[in-house]
């Protein structure tokens, strides 16, 4: 319980992800599960607070819808809780790949060489098509 607590002391963290970082300080799988669950129990662990924290931090550092929900998914969330997660963004993720293209490329896209290259960034970052369309005025399946 306690090196639970330390854990979540200092960051939020999914169940599967808290129990993974028990079970592989060589704790029984048995007594991790047990204080996962009541942790879970006492409000002290909450997948949807975690997955809401997740996406507040991935979309602040310039991360995509796509990129985010993937990452949700490898902590064990269900698509429900993703959604639900996804749901708490405020912000306009094409508005979020315009303004992240302005800080790293500049305020204009002059060629088509640097179009496809702003695109190319924000399609790793996890933007959709539209998303890359609207921020750099280039459409990648052309």
């Amino acid at each position: 319980m306690q090196r639970a607590l330390g854990l979540l002391a200092r960051r939020e963290h999914s169940r599967k992800e808290l129990s993974r970082k028990l079970t592989s300080r060589g704790l029984d799988a048995g007594e991790v599960k047990a204080a996962v669950d009541r942790l879970a129990g006492e409000g002290w662990q909450n997948d949807i607070r975690f997955a809401e924290s997740l996406v507040r931090s991935r979309a602040g550092s310039g991360y995509g819808p796509l990129r985010i929900r993937a990452e949700l998914a490898t902590h064990g969330l269900d698509r429900e809780a993703i959604e639900r997660a996804m749901d708490t963004f405020e912000g306009d993720w094409a508005e979020a790949a315009r303004d992240l293209v302005r800080r790293r490329f500049g305020a204009s896209l002059d060629d088509l060489a640097a179009r496809r290259k702003a695109a190319d960034f924000l399609l790793r970052r996890g933007f959709d098509g539209a998303s890359v369309r609207a921020a750099t005025r280039f459409d990648p399946e052309d």
